[in-house]
């Protein structure tokens, strides 16, 4: 059933890590190098890959995400045991390939066909985007692919989501946004998103200012929300 507040939407961006594309679908090339400890291997890069985004915009060292992601795999790998360079050369082209959610490709399809517009926020460098959205085969179902890279810091700074508004010129209060975590929901929230919150792991609401319209576990009932029709 659509939901009044969001009735003059008119555009969806989306996250692109964790809401899009599957982080921990990088398990399986991860156990191939690293054995039993892969699972701890990988929870533990995807940790730090986030904190050091939040330490290096508080620190004023910006690099890319291609950088952290590196950075949080060699630390990931070194705390395991595995501190070869040569195992991180490995692994590191995973994230150019990563699985997405199964409802992603049809959601895209039937907002396209609904007259949406649709986007990607994403924290990635433009090269590792455009790498995994050609992989999934997102290229015709989006309208724009946008990169922190434009703003030099990371989510949840605001000048990151005024990206969207700029980009697809359409104001805060009419775009939907949608993440699967929980700190760049309170941001986007702050910011003036109308946000869901797609809430994968089942993840407590963090103690940040800015709150969700809604939370689903996956973006299947995202149309019906929005009053379009599959």
């Amino acid at each position: 059933m659509p939901d009044p507040k969001l009735a003059n939407v008119q555009a969806c961006v989306f996250d692109a890590y964790g809401t899009l594309f599957d982080v921990f679908s990088v398990a399986d090339g991860v156990r191939q190098a690293v054995g039993d400890k892969a699972d701890a291997v990988t929870a533990m890069w995807r940790q730090k890959q986030l904190e050091y985004t939040w330490l290096r915009s508080l620190m004023g060292a910006h690099v890319d995400f291609w950088q952290v992601t590196r950075d949080g795999l060699d630390f990931a790998l070194d705390a395991a045991g595995h501190g070869d360079p040569a195992t991180g050369d490995a692994l590191m082209p995973l994230y150019l390939n990563l699985a997405t959610y199964p409802e992603v490709v049809p959601l895209l399809n039937t907002l396209k066909k609904g007259g949406m517009a649709r986007a990607i926020l994403s924290n990635g460098a433009p090269e590792m985007l455009n790498a995994v959205v050609g992989s999934a085969g997102l290229d015709g179902l989006l309208d724009a692919v946008l990169s922190i890279e434009e703003a030099g810091i990371y989510k949840p700074a605001p000048v990151v989501y005024q990206l969207a508004v700029d980009r697809l010129k359409v104001p805060a209060e009419n775009i939907c946004f949608m993440s699967s975590n929980a700190w760049d929901v309170a941001g986007a929230a702050h910011f003036g998103f109308n946000v869901i919150w797609v809430n994968r792991f089942g993840q407590v609401r963090e103690r940040l200012p800015g709150t969700p319209l809604a939370e689903l576990a996956s973006l299947e009932p995202l149309p019906a929300l929005l009053g379009i029709a599959d």
